[in-house]
């Protein structure tokens, strides 16, 4: 959705949105994230329709009034969190610090002390970008992988961003060797796990979901440890960046579906916590639908 957005919007838009969000204290952009949230939602039918469609199956249980107001308020959410993506790089590191809660911080020394570089997974929840912010902010390296946008100027400004915020950027269309050399450099790589794919099918809120084994089959490969991390919002520009212990990594015939499963799963714990700060409108059970799974 995001990307269809932005090929609609051009250059010349994006530019002007940007300056003029970058000049607005973080409640006041964040207010105005809200209200862009909730036209899209009035006039964005398709992706309305899938992000309930969505909530019936992770949650038969709640009443459809329930899933109404959440579909709302993800679409709130991912307003917020645009805005807050293009003020990258307005902030200072003393400011990303003092606005984040870090919970889980022994399971990243544990992973920094094995010395052989990590996998972040995470997905589109919460703040993805704040944690590679905070990474940064804290004196650590990361570089990320990031699926191009159509246009090639929307594409540059996307990538000066989240270079303003200090991260390195990889282009997801030839990222497998990137992401080994970051490995032996002993450097760490943010990899988005939750988009709909066709490697292997695991569960997801308790259905099957076709999802990608990148993160498993390098993880095995290169004995790099694959750390779950997000960042959870807590108000106008406050976060808390919790990190979980390192995905086991077993042996055996079955152990990238094990670790990809294992990855799902401690995703889907993340977003029952905090449901309306996930993708919902992303067509996630897609290849698992064609595939005659649902």
């Amino acid at each position: 959705m995001a990307s269809k957005i932005l090929d609609a919007v051009g250059v010349p838009a994006f530019d002007v949105a940007q300056r003029f969000i970058v000049r607005r204290s973080d409640d006041r952009a964040e207010a105005l994230g809200e209200r862009f949230g909730m036209l899209a939602f009035r006039v964005d039918k398709k992706h309305r329709q899938r992000t309930v469609q969505n909530l019936e199956l992770a949650f038969p249980e709640w009443s459809d009034a329930q899933r109404q107001e959440t579909a709302k308020n993800v679409f709130r959410h991912f307003g917020r969190m645009w805005v807050q993506f293009m003020r990258n790089g307005s902030r200072s590191k003393e400011t990303i610090q003092a606005a984040t809660t870090v919970v889980g911080l022994e399971h990243l020394l544990a992973a920094e002390s094995e010395g052989k570089g990590i996998l972040f997974v995470t997905g589109h929840f919460g703040n993805w970008e704040w944690i590679g912010q905070w990474l940064v902010a804290t004196g650590r390296k990361l570089t990320v992988v990031q699926r191009d946008a159509n246009q090639s100027g929307i594409n540059d400004r996307l990538t000066r961003l989240r270079e303003a915020g200090g991260l390195e950027v990889m282009s997801r269309g030839a990222a497998a060797r990137g992401i080994l050399a970051c490995l032996r450099r002993k450097e760490s790589v943010g990899l988005l796990i939750d988009q709909n794919a066709g490697d292997v099918f695991v569960p997801f809120f308790g259905k099957p979901a076709g999802t990608v084994t990148g993160p498993a089959v390098i993880g095995g490969r290169t004995g790099a440890p694959i750390v779950p991390g997000y960042a959870i919002r807590l108000g106008p520009g406050r976060y808390q960046v919790e990190f979980l212990p390192k995905i086991d990594e077993p042996e055996g015939d079955d152990q990238v579906e094990r670790v990809t499963a294992a990855i799902n799963a401690n995703l889907e714990a993340m977003v029952r916590r905090y449901p309306d700060q996930w993708l919902w409108m992303h067509d996630r059970w897609k290849s698992a639908r064609q595939a005659g799974m649902l």
